[in-house]
């Protein structure tokens, strides 16, 4: 069963197991579930070949929604996607969306494009993926929106099973987060819903790119 965590307060100090980088063992194990659940893969060792893989999969003038997320950012991937200018960028387009009577047109262009990338918080050697969020923006897309989803993950993210996994966000994830979110705003981020996928019904949809490091959180 998993373990419930109503009062996340009590869990702001970050649980250092959750840094550590999967071994080959554990990787090969969650790779392979991955492949029987419909969940193409690809494993690298360095950040710049993982990040060669990921545009190498996303055709020009694709349509784009690159979701908010410390991997991507930590690789540098929003700012060159803007500055390659070969792509349809739905973001680009929702940060000039300012009047309130667009808010159900934004919704809609967040909710399905052509490729939404970014990364997760768990994934299980059984290959589940869980997603966690503040507000549910992403979780359309990766659920059903997108006609194609590309996450990059570090292989820190790879835990035993679905309790760990969950565990992870609340005593990994959500303080760092915490700490980002604080500087930022001024106010503390929340775990106010979780996406959990066990499959993929469409082939294909779904690719990881996984980094044999510790990346994002």
């Amino acid at each position: 069963m998993c373990p419930e965590f109503r009062k996340w307060e009590l869990f702001m100090k970050i649980d250092e197991k959750y840094a550590k980088t999967a071994d080959k063992r554990s990787l090969y194990k969650t790779v392979k579930a991955f492949k029987k659940n419909g969940v193409k893969v690809h494993v690298y060792k360095k950040e710049n070949q993982a990040v060669k893989k990921l545009f190498e999969l996303i055709p020009k003038g694709a349509e784009i929604m690159n979701m908010t997320s410390t991997t991507l950012n930590t690789l540098n991937v929003p700012e060159r996607l803007i500055k390659e200018k070969s792509f349809n960028l739905i973001r680009s387009k929702l940060n000039k969306m300012n009047n309130p009577s667009q808010a159900i047109e934004k919704k809609r262009l967040g909710s399905s494009q052509q490729y939404a990338i970014g990364s997760v918080q768990a994934v299980t050697e059984s290959g589940q993926i869980l997603i966690a969020s503040n507000t549910g923006s992403q979780i359309p897309a990766y659920a059903y929106g997108a006609e194609h989803v590309i996450w990059v993950i570090g292989t820190q993210k790879i835990v035993k099973n679905l309790s760990q996994g969950i565990e992870r966000i609340y005593k990994y994830c959500l303080p760092l987060e915490n700490e980002r979110f604080m500087k930022l705003y001024g106010k503390k981020s929340n775990v106010s819903k979780i996406l959990i996928i066990n499959d993929e019904k469409v082939p294909k949809r779904i690719t990881i790119i996984f980094i044999e490091k510790n990346i994002g959180f």
